[in-house]
Parts: C-alpha cells; sequence; structure tokens
C-alpha cells in the first residue's frame, strides 16, 4: 500500500513539473520586419502549376521582378501549343522549335502596412506565338488575363499570384473549342 502512494505521489509530481515545463513565455512575439515597395524587386524560384481541364501539371520556374515588371525567361507554352496542335508528335516538335519564350508581366503595386504585404495588381499584356506546323506558320494570339491581386509577403519573402490564357487566337480565328488555361504561382522564394 505504501508503495502504491509513493507511487501515485512521484507521478503526480512529474506531471507537475512537466506542465510548469511547457508554460510558454509572453515576450515571445513576433515583430515583423516592414516592408517597402523596393522589397519585391528580385530574383525568384516558384512552384508554378498550370492547370487545363482537370489536368495538372507541376514544374519550378525562375522569374525575376524589376521596376515594377516581372520577366520568366521561360514562359510555359506548351499547354498553349497543345491547344493550337492537336497532334501530339506535331506539338512536341513545335515546343522544341520555339525554344524558350520571354515574357513580361507589368504590374503595380502598394503597400498594405497592416498585414505587412505589397499588393501587386498586374496588367497582363497578349503573348504573341509564332507555332511552327507542317511547313507553315500559326500566327498565334494569347489573350492573358488576371482575375486577381498577386502579393509579395513579407512574413516568409515570398511572392504568391495567377493569372489565366482565357482566348487564343489563331490566324485571326478565335479557337473554339477552348478550355482556359489557368497559371499559378502558390509560393516563390527570392534567392
Amino acid at each position: 500500500m505504501k508503495k502504491l502512494t509513493v507511487l501515485k505521489s512521484l507521478m503526480i509530481a512529474i506531471i507537475a513539473f512537466l506542465g510548469f515545463s511547457l508554460t510558454s513565455c509572453n515576450d515571445d512575439k513576433y515583430e515583423p520586419i516592414p516592408l517597402t515597395l523596393n522589397d519585391v524587386n528580385g530574383s525568384y524560384r516558384a512552384r508554378l502549376v498550370t492547370s487545363q481541364g482537370g489536368k495538372f501539371n507541376e514544374k519550378i520556374i525562375d522569374f525575376t521582378a524589376k521596376d515594377s515588371i516581372i520577366t520568366f525567361k521561360d514562359f510555359p507554352v506548351k499547354e498553349i501549343v497543345k491547344s493550337v496542335v492537336k497532334d501530339p508528335a506535331k506539338a512536341d516538335a513545335a515546343i522544341a522549335s520555339l525554344g524558350k519564350i520571354e515574357y513580361k508581366l507589368n504590374y503595380s503595386s502598394k503597400l498594405n502596412t497592416d498585414q505587412n504585404v505589397v499588393e501587386l495588381t498586374f496588367e497582363p499584356k497578349s503573348l504573341t506565338l509564332q507555332i511552327p506546323v507542317d511547313g507553315t506558320i500559326k500566327n498565334t494570339v494569347v489573350k492573358l488575363v488576371t482575375k486577381q491581386k498577386g502579393f509579395f509577403v513579407g512574413y516568409d519573402w515570398s511572392m504568391r499570384f495567377a493569372m489565366e490564357a482565357e482566348k487564343i487566337t489563331v490566324d485571326g480565328v478565335e479557337l473554339t473549342p477552348y478550355e482556359t488555361i489557368k497559371y499559378e504561382v502558390p509560393i516563390s522564394i527570392k534567392n
């Protein structure tokens, strides 16, 4: 009986000790580093999620932001080309012959000090491609749009944004049927 009382007392002491050791201090507050509009400028590595008609594709891309312009040195055009050229072998050949496509996305920025973010409002331009197929060139114009703001977040110095290829015109004729291509950058880390 004495052993059981001693064991119970020892267990209560251990639980009380653990309870006090797990108590946090009140001075562990996160103090954010205030952002400026120039903090957006830099090079980024991003996870890009491209989706069209329920199919998803993920890849790591790089881009830069400077003077209110995001520059993609190698904009992903696979889904665009495959929407224009239905034959998979011809589409792959066209993608290879296009090489790297540069695209510049204009934006304006606004500082939100309450949230410690920079809000990015985009002004996308159309993307023009010359897609080679069977010895001819398909003059393709892709209308890119943004339906929401992007953000540069001060907590982790990352950028997040999305855009869509809303409409594709080939040789002056709108492509129909066509499913919208969505480009989402859920996270990108500043290098």
